[in-house]
C-alpha cells in the first residue's frame, strides 16, 4: 500500500510527522529517505511529539543514534556518515531494530537490504523551495496503518 500526501511548510511536514507518531506501535521500523533539506529531521520531530514526546529531535549525524522517550521509546538513526553496508552492520543495530520500540533510520537508503522485512518507507520529495511530497509505502499489512495515517489526515 502506498499514500502520498504534499506538504506547503516544515509546519505541515511536523503534522504529517504527528499523524504517524499517532499509529505508531511497538516493534515499527521507519525507514526515511530523502535527499538533504527536505524534512527528515522536521518529520522525525513531528513523530516523536505524535508519540507523547516533549524533547526535540536533532539529527543524530554524529552520534548515529539518538534516544527519546516517550509513549514509545523512540530510537532516532542517522545513517548519513556511513558509506557501506559493513560500516552499518559494525554498529550493531539489530538490537534497536528488532526491539519492541520505535526505530526511525534517516538515510536509509544507504541500506534498504539490511533493515526487516516489516518495515514501512518514508519518500520526502521536494516540488519546489516550500513544498515537498511526502509518501508512505508498506507492502505488509501490519504496517499499512501508518500509510492510511495520512490519507485525510488521520484523526486530526
Amino acid at each position: 500500500m502506498e499514500k502520498s500526501i504534499r506538504s506547503y511548510s516544515p509546519e505541515d511536514t511536523h503534522k504529517i510527522g504527528r499523524w504517524i507518531g499517532t499509529k505508531a506501535q511497538s516493534g515499527d521500523v521507519l525507514l526515511l529517505v530523502g535527499d538533504l533539506g527536505t524534512g527528515k529531521t522536521t518529520l522525525t520531530q513531528g513523530i516523536l511529539w505524535g508519540l507523547g514526546g516533549t524533547e526535540y529531535a536533532r539529527s543524530p549525524t554524529f552520534v548515529l543514534v539518538n534516544e527519546y522517550p516517550a509513549r514509545l521509546t523512540m530510537y532516532h538513526m542517522d545513517l548519513y556518515r556511513l558509506n557501506s553496508i559493513e560500516e552499518i552492520e559494525d554498529l550493531g543495530l539489530d538490537d534497536y531494530l528488532y526491539g519492541n520500540d520505535l526505530c526511525v533510520v534517516e538515510w536509509a537508503d544507504k541500506a534498504l537490504g539490511y533493515f526487516p522485512v516489516n518495515h514501512a518507507v518514508v519518500q520526502l520529495e521536494v516540488i519546489d523551495d516550500q513544498t515537498r511530497r511526502v509518501t508512505v509505502s508498506s507492502e505488509t499489512v501490519h504496517l499499512d496503518r501508518l500509510v492510511m495515517a495520512i490519507a485525510g489526515g488521520a484523526d486530526e
